[in-house]
């Protein structure tokens, strides 16, 4: 008996190995080079130029910054958003209307963010897979963490908690629900699968910064019912967020060094040789790091505009600040990764739809959310990790929802439509919600006069 429940095991393995092969030969090969699941996702929007449109330029030097602005502005399929960031500074100079400066704001992210990935991939080509495996790790939700950064300075930390949250909610259950279904449809004949490791890892950070989350929240209740001074509460609960953000800070930098040194083996094969020729760097190291600096700059713009208009485009709209903040700013700001993902899973390779879906809610929560913390912490702003009753309950049934879905190696469509009607059902419960900001500001500790969430 026990012989026979072994061969059925090591069959059933080598059925996996077999199905996710061609996926897993990927992931290996550009973890190999220090790119991230979400760069292999991003890549699946880009397109190649053609050298020959410039190579006809007598002048070196502008022969060479005319073939990386091709690259750069013409090589992603999203550059027909592009015209949105001039069309958004213009609006801004000439006193638009708020929520149109807005919109335009929040189209121009989009591609931003994807070339974002892009120069960092090409940096990564010329500092080695570990130092290219950090920059991307770092710098994959660098949209988010602008955005935060700018909503802080205005002291907005209702912003910041709201479009946080909403990127880790979108990754686990829209991006990775709709990865589920259309992968399931499209390849509904045979049972998906995909290798657990990185899953289980993910999971356990998640997990990790539910608790971070928990925390507080159950501090402030318990301390409300045992009679506790309110100043007191809030000062004690203040600091046990800032102990618990350097905890998630310490367990993020565990978790790149993980996987990036002491076992990368996980997320590595030996068929790794017999990949087809690797790819090679489109720009100079220097001419990318121009670049990303460039595009950093203007990211920065339409994230200060995106953070002052908000308010704005939710009363034109009659939309409110938190299902703008936590349903439509990560849908726009993530939709170059999103897409891919959703292709890869199309083409029945899952390992890469996880590690985006998965490995960007983790950086969100385990790296992003803390670091606002510890940034508000030194410019003297009192942001802590409570994130009010609802949101925090959507964020705890959202990760262990996630969590059992995962559990057990294998994806079909039905996982795929419970994780988006999950998703639908939370962003109608913000659709409905219009707490005046004044009541829901002490819950979230910010200190605001009037307005709508």
């Amino acid at each position: 008996m026990d012989n026979s429940h072994d061969t059925m095991e090591n069959s059933h393995e080598a059925l996996n190995n077999v199905e996710n092969g061609v996926s897993k030969c990927l992931m290996n090969k550009e973890l190999s080079k220090g790119r991230t699941p979400q760069n292999v996702s991003s890549s699946i929007l880009r397109k190649k130029s053609d050298p020959a449109l410039v190579s006809k330029v007598r002048f070196n030097m502008l022969r060479q910054f005319l073939a990386n602005l091709q690259q750069v502005i013409l090589g992603t399929k999203l550059a027909v958003l592009f015209p949105a960031v001039p069309l958004a500074i213009a609006a801004d100079f000439y006193n638009f209307g708020r929520p149109w400066i807005f919109a335009l704001s929040l189209l121009g992210l989009a591609p931003l963010a994807e070339r974002v990935s892009f120069l960092t991939e090409q940096i990564a080509y010329f500092t080695g897979p570990t130092v290219g495996g950090l920059l991307n790790a770092t710098c994959g939700n660098a949209t988010e963490l602008i955005i935060a950064l700018f909503a802080l300075h205005e002291n907005k930390i209702h912003v910041v908690k709201y479009s946080l949250l909403g990127s880790i909610l979108s990754n686990l259950l829209l991006v990775l629900g709709t990865s589920l279904l259309c992968g399931g449809l499209a390849n509904i004949k045979k049972e998906q699968r995909y290798d657990r490791k990185q899953a289980d890892v993910n999971s356990l950070l998640l997990l990790l910064g539910l608790l971070c989350h928990l925390l507080p929240l159950m501090f402030r209740y318990a301390s409300g019912e045992s009679g506790g001074i309110g100043i007191s509460t809030a000062e004690s609960n203040l600091q046990l967020s800032r102990a618990s953000s350097v905890v998630m800070l310490i367990a993020y930098i565990a978790y790149i060094f993980f996987q990036l040194k002491t076992h990368r083996e996980l997320f590595e094969s030996p068929d790794e040789e017999d990949e087809e020729d690797e790819e090679k760097a489109v720009i100079g190291f220097w001419g990318a790091f121009i670049w990303l600096v460039g595009m950093t700059i203007i990211i920065a713009l339409l994230s200060e505009y995106v953070v002052g208009t908000i308010e704005a485009a939710s009363d034109s709209w009659g939309i409110s600040v938190s299902f703008i903040s936590i349903i439509l700013l990560p849908i726009v700001g993530n939709a170059a990764e999103h897409a891919g993902s959703i292709i890869f899973a199309f083409k029945n390779k899952l390992d890469i739809s996880l590690g985006v879906a998965l490995g960007s809610a983790s950086q969100i929560s385990m790296f992003v959310v803390p670091l606002s913390v510890v940034v508000a912490w030194a410019m003297g702003i009192d942001m802590d990790l409570d994130f009010s009753l609802l949101e925090t309950g959507c964020l705890a049934f959202t990760i262990i929802v996630t969590a059992f879905t995962l559990q057990d190696g294998t994806s079909h469509y039905m996982k795929g439509v419970i994780l988006f009607l999950c998703y639908i059902v939370i962003g109608a419960c913000f659709f409905v919600q219009k707490v005046p900001l004044d009541q829901t500001n002490v819950n979230l500790g910010v200190e605001q006069s009037s307005g709508v969430l």
